[in-house]
């Protein structure tokens, strides 16, 4: 597996995602979202990994969008591929089995925000600022910006980010719900470490079931939500894992999850 763009480190049950393009402020290119489609297919088939996180290097960027270099120049037909291979990248990402969690280190813009967005959980350096800036560009959003931002946010305040261009500091994204967690720069991984670290000592097959079901039910109505909640619940009980932690619980000892 060679990689330029992206780097891919496993420490025990936690891989870290590193976008690697600090020169151009790890824009996504279409390298880099070839060298992610990569990496993911390596975190599908990795059973020994429980949870991933996802950063970018340097100081000060996590990614600041999408490389306009790239773009500027495209047609409507080469523009439309271009946003189909981020989205079908950063879909892969969102329905990965194992949880994500963005360690957002710096600039999250265009692509960047949008990366953030297709993860579970977003934890944010007080340095770290948020946007999507793409009208001012004369275009929209093209990783799913439209989509995830509304969702998250809701439909006001991505309308408004999204119209204005406004970039909004760590602070800000965090009382719009865009964050889940802010914390000190020197303690950005340290805290997504822990985070992950603290995911990966439960049931990989109930958190990732959990997933599905809180993906697939925010799309429907409630009734048809619970059917699918009531459908992981039950496949748990097919699971060594659900006698281990119930048996553990009732023996009062540490319970030993086996991904099984």
């Amino acid at each position: 597996m060679e990689l330029n763009n992206v780097i891919l480190e496993k420490e025990g049950k936690v891989a870290i995602v590193t976008i690697n393009r600090p020169k151009a402020l790890n824009a996504l290119n279409s390298a880099t979202l070839k060298d992610l489609d990569v990496v993911i297919d390596e975190l599908e088939k990795d059973d020994d990994i429980y949870a991933v996180i996802v950063t970018g290097s340097g100081e000060k960027a996590f990614v600041a969008g999408a490389d306009i270099t790239e773009m500027k120049d495209l047609s409507t037909i080469e523009a439309r591929k271009f946003s189909s291979l981020g989205n079908k990248v950063f879909r892969r990402l969102e329905n990965l089995e194992k949880p994500v969690i963005a360690a957002v280190n710096g600039f999250a813009l265009g692509g960047g925000c949008e990366l953030s967005l297709s993860c579970d959980i977003r934890i944010a350096s007080e340095k770290a600022k948020f946007g999507q800036p793409e009208t001012g560009l004369g275009i929209t959003p093209g990783f799913g910006g439209t989509q995830r931002l509304a969702r998250l946010v809701g439909t006001g305040v991505a309308k408004e980010l999204i119209y204005t261009c406004k970039i909004v500091k760590a602070d800000e994204a965090l009382r719009v719900g865009l964050v889940n967690k802010v914390v000190e720069p020197e303690k950005l991984m340290e805290e997504a470490k822990a985070m992950a670290t603290a995911i990966a000592a439960n049931a990989p097959i109930a958190v990732k079931l959990s997933k599905v079901a809180i993906n697939r039910g925010i799309q429907c109505d409630i009734d048809t939500a619970v059917m699918y909640e009531a459908e992981a619940f039950g496949e748990c009980f097919s699971t060594e894992d659900q006698t281990e932690g119930m048996t553990a619980f009732v023996e009062k000892r540490d319970k030993s999850f086996k991904n099984k």
